[in-house]
């Protein structure tokens, strides 16, 4: 019974440790959209221009190069377009985060489907470059998705008894 209950209490303390991740995640979105959102109605490519000299880097280089085009492809109505899809990302992230806190069942799931999407891109990035960075973040995604699948497995079991 003992035995239990520790396992039940470290389970929570895992879904908890998730839930302030995932939480975590959600406010830095949250603060990309609102920051996306006060581009709108500035020169953007001037912005990117003094990025690019502050850093003191090669404008003519490969990643300041993309970097400049990013920014010369965006115009108000993709700035909104990119706020709005941050925002939905962050409340989703902050849905998940609070039924994760509170050992909600859906929660779970939410956690494994949310995890679970991102997990082709991640191996298709990996089939044009490895970089451990990559690996990290797949490694972290499915340890992720296999701890919520074991946590549903032990609670339907715990249920059953």
């Amino acid at each position: 019974m003992l035995g239990d209950y520790m396992d039940f209490r470290a389970s929570n303390a895992g879904l908890r440790i998730l839930a302030l991740f995932e939480g975590a995640k959600g406010v830095l979105v949250l603060a990309v959209g609102f920051g996306l959102v006060s581009l709108i109605h500035h020169d953007l490519q001037g912005m990117a221009e003094a990025i690019v000299r502050h850093s003191h880097l090669n404008p003519a280089g490969r990643y300041p190069r993309i970097f400049l085009q990013a920014f010369a492809a965006l115009n108000e109505q993709k700035l909104w377009l990119l706020a709005l899809a941050a925002l939905f990302d962050a409340l989703l992230r902050l849905v998940e985060a609070y039924g994760l806190w509170h050992t909600r069942h859906w929660a779970v799931y939410l956690g494994i489907i949310t995890a679970w999407i991102y997990v082709p891109i991640e191996i298709y990035e990996l089939f044009h470059s490895v970089t451990w960075t990559k690996v990290l973040i797949l490694a972290v995604n499915v340890v992720i998705i296999g701890y919520l699948v074991l946590d549903i497995r032990y609670r339907r079991q715990r249920h059953s008894q």
